[in-house]
């Protein structure tokens, strides 16, 4: 695989691994960086764009599709969008600081939509949650592996 293709397939994985579709993200950075082909600061920054975008574009969800969450194909369910919100109501946007972990991570950036936080202020908090996690994630590949 040339570099190119590394750095889309993992912009990819981490794109699907922030919306309501699963990926994964770590264990495709942890791939990259463990093969020694690829530089490890495009790997991140690969994972984190696309990971961010992916974050942003729930945030498009949240902020246009809240008459859909009683729907039944609708991905989310009522009590994952009403724990998220009450995440949410209770420390506000801070709460965006935990958009990267699994199961709540996804429905915060949604809530974050519906509530319509700035887009601003969580592209800068989601960006920075996103980013920490993935350089933590590469500093344990290269110290495990």
């Amino acid at each position: 695989m040339n570099s190119l293709e590394a750095y889309t397939s993992l912009f990819i994985s981490s794109f699907l691994s922030s919306t309501i579709l699963p990926g994964h993200s770590e264990i495709t950075l942890t791939t990259f960086i463990i093969l020694e082909k690829y530089s490890q600061f495009l790997l991140i920054f690969s994972a984190s764009f696309g990971n961010i975008l992916g974050s942003v574009t729930n945030w498009f969800l949240g902020f246009y599709i809240t008459k859909f969450v009683n729907k039944s194909w609708f991905l989310f369910k009522k009590t994952q969008l009403d724990k998220a919100s009450s995440w949410y109501l209770k420390y506000g946007k801070w709460s965006l600081f935990f958009s990267w972990v699994p199961f709540i991570g996804d429905p915060l950036t949604i809530v974050a939509g519906m509530f319509r936080v700035p887009i601003i202020i969580f592209i800068i908090i989601v960006s920075i949650s996103k980013i920490l996690r993935y350089i933590f994630v590469g500093y344990l590949a290269l110290k495990l592996f």
